[in-house]
C-alpha cells in the first residue's frame, strides 16, 4: 500500500507548532513532530468512543493531518496531556459583591493558565461614585475593576504558551457605559481586553429616532440620568474609529436565538465575540479548511459533508474528555453540550475558482457553505443523540419547542477567527479575505513573521510561476494582480458594505455568532464605522468589530504593500 504523502507545514507554521504546541520533555527538548501531535490529539479524542475506537481515531488524525479540519488550540495544545483542559472559551459571571468579584478573578486565572480565554460582563456592578457599606464608602466603578482583571491577566500566561484572551461587555444602559467607552484610547490601557457594548434594541429606536436614553442603576433598574442616545452612539463609533474598541454585541438578538433560556441570558462572549455563553458556560471549536475542498475549480461537496459529521463527533468528546479548571463550568457546560464548528480557508476557496470576495458570486457560495454545514452540522448531532442522547436541558430548549429533533448539542456552528490554527494549516483566517499577499504577523509576543500567503504561492506555482525568495512585496503584489486580475481582492480592499454583507450571510447560519474583523483603510473616516456597526444591525448580526489601519501602535496583520 502506496503511503500518504501529507502536506507539509509552511516555514512559520513550524515555527508556531515548535513554540507552543510539540511536546517538549523536562530538559526543554522537542519530542513531538507535527504527525506525532496530531495522533496524540487523535488517541485522545477517541479514547471516549465505546465501538471502532482504533478506525475513529485514525479517521480524526487524517482528518487533522491534511489540514482540512483543525480543533481549537487548546485541544492541540493539551489533549493527551494530564489534567489537559481543552476548551477554547469561558464565560464567567462578575456579581456586585466585592468577595465574588475575586472569586471570579481566581477561575480566571485558573482558566487562563489552563490554556482557555474569557468573557465577563461588568454590567452588574455599581456605578462609579455609588454608595457601598451603607453609606461608608464609595464604588469605583466596572472600569476600574475591568483595570484589575487586566492586571491580572498580564502576570499570567495561557497554558505557558500564550497571554490571557478576554472580552469585557458592558450594557449600554449602564451610567458608567461613556468611561467605559473611552477606556482604552490609551495604548497601554486595558491590552490584554476586547470590550465591547451591550447594545439592546430599545436603544438603537432611541438612536434612530434621536431621542434622550435611560440610564438605570443596575442594582435596582430605576432611572439615574438621561443622555442623548446619539451623543454615545457617536463616541462609541469615535472610539473604534481612534483604535480599534469597543465592538458592540447586540444582547436582544443574541437572547432572541438563546437554546436554552431558562438556564439563564447571555450577558456576554468569549474574547473574540463569536460565541455567547451563559455563566459558567464553556464552548469547544474547531474549522474546516474550505480551500482544501476545491479541486481543478471544483468545491467537492461529498468529502465536505463527510468531514462535517466527522468533525461534530470529534467535538462532541472533546466535551466528554475533558478536564474543567473551574466545578461549574463541567456542570453547565455538559448540560449543554455547546460546540462550535466552523470555516477557514474561505477566502482561499474563492481565489481558487477564481471569484472575487467582495461580489454577489462569492456571498451566494458563502450561503451555501454555510448552510450546508449547519444542516449537517445538525443531522450529525442528531445520529449522535440517538446514539449517546441528547444534551440534558433538550426539554427546556427552543429546539425542542420549534420542533426539532432530539440534538446532542445545544449549538453546533459558529465562526470563530481562527488566527493561530489557519496558520498552522497554511490558509487564510475565518472568512476573511486574504489580508494582503504578502504581510507581517506580530504573533508569539511580539516576533515579526513575514508571511507570502501559502495557497497564493501554491496556486502561481501550479501557473508555472515561481519566486526567488528575493522579490520585495510590491513586486509580488503585482504579478499576483496580473494572474488574478478582478479575482485578487485583498481585504484592506473590501469596502465596508462587502465586509458587513458577507458576516451577515455566515450568521444566518450559525447557532452561536460570527467573528470577523472589518478591516479599514487608515483613511477611513468616523463615518464609516457608524455604517458599519449600524449595518450589522440592520442585516441581522450579532455583532461588529472593526479595526482601521495603524490606529494601534501595534497591530497582528500589517501590510507590506506600499
Amino acid at each position: 500500500m502506496k503511503k500518504r504523502i501529507w502536506p507539509e507545514p509552511t516555514e512559520n507554521a513550524r515555527r508556531v507548532l515548535e513554540s507552543r504546541y510539540l511536546l517538549r520533555n523536562e530538559k526543554g527538548e522537542l519530542i513531538e513532530d507535527i504527525d506525532r501531535l496530531f495522533h496524540r490529539v487523535a488517541s485522545a479524542v477517541a479514547s471516549c468512543e465505546k465501538s471502532d475506537r482504533k478506525k475513529i481515531q485514525a479517521q480524526f488524525f487524517e482528518l487533522m493531518r491534511s489540514f482540512r479540519f483543525l480543533p481549537n488550540s487548546p485541544t492541540l495544545m493539551n489533549a493527551g496531556k494530564k489534567d489537559g483542559q481543552l476548551s477554547a472559551c469561558f464565560v464567567l459571571p462578575v456579581e456586585d459583591q466585592l468577595g465574588s468579584i475575586f472569586e471570579t478573578l481566581k477561575d480566571a486565572a485558573l482558566i487562563h493558565q489552563s490554556g482557555g480565554g474569557t468573557g465577563f460582563s461588568f454590567s452588574r456592578l455599581r456605578s462609579k461614585g455609588s454608595a457601598v457599606n451603607s453609606g461608608q464608602g464609595v464604588a469605583s466603578g466596572p472600569v476600574s475593576f475591568l483595570k484589575i482583571f487586566d492586571s491580572a491577566t498580564e502576570t499570567i500566561k495561557q497554558g505557558g504558551t500564550r497571554r490571557g484572551a478576554n472580552m469585557g461587555v458592558l450594557r449600554v444602559d449602564h451610567p458608567d457605559v461613556m468611561e467605559f467607552v473611552d477606556s482604552k484610547r490609551s495604548e497601554k490601557s486595558i491590552a490584554n481586553f476586547n470590550i465591547s457594548v451591550g447594545i439592546t434594541d430599545r436603544f438603537m429606536q432611541a438612536v434612530d429616532q434621536n431621542q434622550d436614553f435611560e440610564l438605570l442603576d443596575p442594582r435596582t433598574d430605576q432611572v439615574v440620568s438621561r443622555v442623548s442616545a446619539k451623543k454615545i452612539w457617536d463616541e462609541l463609533t469615535l472610539s473604534a474609529w481612534a483604535c480599534g474598541d469597543p465592538g458592540v454585541v447586540f444582547l436582544d438578538r443574541m437572547n432572541f436565538f438563546n437554546p436554552t433560556p431558562e438556564e439563564g441570558e447571555f450577558e456576554s462572549t468569549n474574547p473574540c465575540g463569536e460565541q455567547p455563553l451563559l455563566a459558567f458556560e464553556s464552548c469547544n471549536l474547531g474549522s474546516i479548511n474550505l480551500g482544501a475542498y476545491v479541486v481543478d475549480g471544483i468545491f467537492d461537496e461529498h468529502l465536505f459533508v463527510q468531514d462535517v459529521h466527522l468533525a461534530l463527533r470529534f467535538l462532541d468528546n472533546v466535551i466528554s474528555i475533558n478536564t474543567f479548571p473551574v466545578a461549574e463550568s463541567r456542570k453547565i457546560t455538559e448540560k449543554n453540550r455547546k460546540v462550535g464548528l466552523g470555516v477557514m480557508g474561505f477566502a482561499d476557496a474563492l481565489l481558487r475558482m477564481g471569484i472575487r470576495y467582495d461580489s454577489a458570486q462569492a456571498r451566494g457560495l458563502g450561503e451555501r457553505w454555510m448552510g450546508l454545514l449547519d444542516r449537517e452540522a445538525k443531522k450529525a448531532s442528531v445520529a449522535l443523540a440517538k446514539k449517546r442522547g441528547p444534551f440534558p436541558n433538550w426539554k427546556k430548549s427552543l429546539w425542542k419547542d420549534l420542533g426539532y429533533k432530539p440534538m446532542r448539542n445545544a449549538t453546533v456552528s459558529t465562526v470563530a477567527p481562527t488566527g493561530t490554527i489557519s496558520m498552522i494549516a497554511g490558509c487564510s483566517s475565518g472568512i476573511e479575505p486574504i489580508f494582503s499577499a504578502v504581510f507581517r504577523r506580530n504573533v508569539l509576543d511580539g516576533q515579526n513573521l513575514l508571511d507570502f500567503h501559502p495557497p497564493l504561492q501554491a496556486l502561481l506555482q501550479e501557473k508555472g510561476i515561481a519566486f526567488s525568495g528575493n522579490e520585495d512585496a510590491a513586486s509580488i503584489d503585482k504579478k499576483v494582480r496580473e494572474v488574478f486580475g478582478s479575482a485578487w481582492n485583498p481585504g484592506y480592499e473590501v469596502s465596508v458594505d462587502g465586509h458587513v454583507q458577507m458576516q451577515a450571510i455566515f450568521q444566518r447560519f450559525s447557532d452561536s455568532a460570527v467573528s470577523k474583523t472589518i478591516n479599514l483603510k487608515k483613511e477611513a473616516t468616523v463615518e464609516d464605522v457608524r455604517r458599519a456597526y449600524q449595518m450589522a444591525f440592520n442585516q441581522g448580526c450579532k455583532g461588529i468589530t472593526v479595526y482601521r489601519d495603524g490606529s494601534r501602535g501595534s497591530q497582528v496583520l500589517v501590510n507590506q504593500v506600499n
